[in-house]
């Protein structure tokens, strides 16, 4: 059904038709085929008056504002806008959906160590060098190094977690994608063997998507079996080790001392293996299962022991050196 309106204005130069129509759905649209509105009458002489038509809107009350200096944080999984002061009071984690940010090695020290620091900090006065001439990389380590204000991609040193000493060795992703040096693998060898003197368990957490590095060749290949043999070392010395996999613990990391731990634990979703998943599905031409390589999935699957929640990483392990009897003396 339409009806058809007449403008007979003065005012305007122009007559224009208003189209009046009742849909089936008793919803009504307005077409207006001129821009101007001046004087509108019906023909029947009911006068139309102005936004009778239309729904006023509410409105919209302001956003809330973050504190002054400071900038909303979007979850990079679901969205979310948290204030830079509660992202980190939660650990760096959503507390939407619980999408676990990387985060630097010394955050993990103040989350997991009783001092929030080492005590003793093992081998700082390793340098990584440039074995094979490889070209550009000097200059890299030196704009790595004072990005990130660390000498190379792991740390070592002592601590206490629940009051029981232990050996703590972790990975930063953000030194060369925490891949694994000379350094790096002589690091773990001198903490291990401090853990073994001492009789201490020993704590080795990864966020290495880097796995070896390639600028160092062969030599940070070797990394990889000189790591496994301090691993078997320990086991034969009654050490515990413990490994803790954050996002993302991938390549010769993976394949080495991150892998055989006596009890092996993950962050919820973080991205765990040897290749990248887009690697496995363009060699073997087929569609990966959901889930695959993370956390989650090589829990399912037998590959680690826990899922476990930065929240609660510092208490699992605590509950942990309770039940196995783990000594408060070094």
């Amino acid at each position: 059904m339409v009806h058809q309106y007449e403008d007979f204005s003065q005012r305007g130069s122009t007559p224009f038709r208003v189209d009046f129509y009742r849909s089936q759905r008793s919803t009504f649209r307005i077409d207006f085929l001129m821009s101007q509105c001046v004087g509108l009458t019906l023909a029947s002489s009911v006068p139309i008056i102005p936004g009778m038509f239309f729904r006023s809107k509410k409105p919209k009350e302001p956003p809330e504002k973050a504190p002054a200096g400071e900038q909303w944080i979007k979850c990079p999984k679901c969205g979310e806008l948290v204030f830079p002061n509660h992202w980190a009071k939660n650990l760096w984690v959503c507390p939407q959906c619980g999408y676990h940010e990387r985060i630097r090695a010394h955050q993990y020290l103040q989350i997991l160590l009783d001092e929030g620091a080492f005590v003793e900090e093992i081998a700082a006065d390793l340098l990584p060098d440039d074995p094979l001439g490889f070209p550009g990389y000097p200059e890299k380590l030196q704009k790595t190094q004072a990005k990130t204000g660390l000498t190379e991609a792991a740390l070592a040193g002592t601590g206490h977690i629940g009051g029981h000493p232990v050996v703590l060795f972790i990975t930063d992703f953000a030194f060369f994608g925490g891949s694994m040096g000379s350094v790096m693998g002589e690091k773990f060898v001198r903490a291990a063997r401090y853990a073994i003197e001492k009789q201490v368990p020993f704590i080795a957490l990864t966020a290495s998507g880097g796995g070896a590095r390639m600028h160092e060749g062969i030599i940070s290949l070797m990394q990889m079996a000189k790591t496994t043999v301090l691993v078997n070392e320990m086991a034969e010395a009654g050490i515990l080790y413990i490994n803790i996999l954050a996002d993302p613990t991938m390549g010769g990391v993976m394949a080495s001392f991150a892998s055989l731990g006596d009890i092996i634990i993950a962050e919820p979703g973080a991205l765990l293996g040897f290749a990248g998943p887009r690697v496995i599905r363009d060699t073997i031409k087929q569609e990966l299962p959901p889930g695959f390589q993370t956390a989650e999935f090589l829990l399912e699957h037998g590959m680690i022991d826990l899922v476990v929640p930065r929240k609660d990483l510092k208490k699992t392990l605590v509950r942990l050196f309770d039940l196995i009897g783990v000594s408060h003396h070094g």
